[in-house]
C-alpha cells in the first residue's frame, strides 16, 4: 500500500476534475498525499538539500553526538534493559521570518528563504483545493488561520535523524498527530523512515524524489467537520543514513478562533456536530505543548472547558 502520489500540475488542465478528486481522497481517505510536478523547482531543491546537509554537517554534528538522547541510548546499552520512551533521535532547528537563523553556511540564508517564500504559495493553492472539495467559500481556510489580524503562522523545522547503533531502543520521532493545519514536508528522498497510521497498520511513506508530502493537522480536522482527519505518523531510527526531513507548517495565528466551518455542521447530524468545539488556536496550542505525544480527542474536550 502505498501513500497517493499526485501531479499537481494537472490542477490546471483538462485533469482539473480527476485531480481534485485525487485530493479529496488524499484528504478524506490517508490524510497524507504526495505532490509532483508542484511548482517548486528542481533547482531550487537540490539547492535546499545542499545547504541543509553542509549546515549539519559544519554546525550541529558534534553537537548531537553530546546530546541527550546519545548519552541515553549509551546508558542504556550498557543497562541491557528497556527502550527510550522518552526522547526522539532527531536534530531539529525551526526557522521563523523573525528569528536567527544559521550564518556560517554560504547561501543558506538566501536560499531556505526562497524556498519559504515558494512553499508558502503552494500552501495556499493547496488549502484553495481544500476550500473548493469541501464546498467552502475560495480563501476560507486561509482567512480561518489569519484570524483577525492576518497573521497565520509559517514555521520551518529543519530536522535531521542521525545513524543509530540501536535504531529498535529509540524512537526518530515518537508517533502523533500535528496540532496545526497544512504541513507540507520536504523529505530525505534516499533514507526512509517516515510512517502513517492507516486501518490500524503502519505504512512507509515512500520517498519520491523532490515531491513535497502534504498532510492536514488536527486544525484542518476541526475546521472540515471531521471530514479530513489528522493522522498519526512517527519516524523510525535507522542504522544506517542520515534522513533529512524539512517540514513547514501553515498554522492558525495563536489569536484566530477555529471552530467547524458552519456550511459543513448544517449537513450533519447534530450529535457529530459536537465533536469539535470552537476555541482559540493559542489554547489548544498550550494543551497540545503537554499532549504532544497523546491522543487528540481528550485535547478536543479540554479546549472546550477552557
Amino acid at each position: 500500500m502505498a501513500i497517493p502520489v499526485i501531479d499537481f500540475s494537472k490542477l490546471n488542465g483538462e485533469e482539473r476534475a480527476k485531480t481534485m478528486a485525487q485530493i479529496a481522497n488524499g484528504c478524506e481517505e490517508w490524510g497524507f498525499f504526495q505532490l509532483v510536478n508542484h511548482g517548486i523547482s528542481d533547482e531550487l531543491l537540490e539547492r535546499v538539500k545542499k545547504v541543509s546537509s553542509e549546515w549539519y554537517k559544519t554546525e550541529r554534528e558534534e553537537n548531537f553526538n553530546n546530546s541527550t538522547p546519545v548519552k541515553l541510548l549509551n546508558e542504556l546499552v550498557e543497562k541491557k534493559s528497556g527502550k527510550l520512551e522518552n526522547v526522539d533521535w532527531e536534530d531539529v532547528t525551526t526557522l521563523l521570518d523573525d528569528n536567527e537563523w544559521p550564518a556560517q553556511i554560504p547561501g543558506f540564508k538566501e536560499t531556505m528563504a526562497e524556498y519559504r517564500s515558494e512553499l508558502k504559495k503552494l500552501a495556499v493553492k493547496v488549502m484553495e483545493a481544500m476550500d473548493e472539495n469541501l464546498g467552502l467559500p475560495k480563501g476560507y481556510i486561509k482567512k480561518a488561520f489569519n484570524g483577525e489580524e492576518d497573521d497565520a503562522f509559517f514555521g520551518t523545522k529543519v530536522s535531521h535523524y542521525p545513524s543509530c547503533p540501536h535504531p529498535e531502543l529509540v524512537n526518530g520521532l515518537r508517533a502523533h498527530t500535528d496540532a496545526g493545519g497544512v504541513i507540507l514536508l520536504f523529505q530525505d528522498d534516499k533514507v526512509g523512515g517516515l510512517q502513517i497510521l492507516k486501518d490500524g497498520e503502519w505504512i512507509d511513506v515512500q520517498p519520491v524524489p523532490n515531491a513535497i508530502v502534504i498532510n492536514t493537522g488536527d486544525q484542518i480536522e476541526v475546521l472540515s467537520n471531521g471530514r479530513y482527519k489528522s493522522v498519526w505518523h512517527r519516524v523510525l531510527a535507522f542504522p544506517e543514513g542520515n534522513r533529512r526531513s524539512i517540514a513547514s507548517f501553515y498554522n492558525p495565528s495563536l489569536k484566530a478562533t477555529i471552530s467547524p466551518a458552519p456550511q459543513l455542521v448544517e449537513n450533519v447530524k447534530e450529535e457529530v456536530d459536537q465533536t469539535y468545539p470552537k476555541f482559540v488556536f493559542g489554547d489548544y496550542m498550550s494543551i497540545y505543548a503537554e499532549q504532544k505525544f497523546l491522543p487528540k480527542e481528550p485535547r478536543f474536550q479540554a479546549v472546550r472547558a477552557m
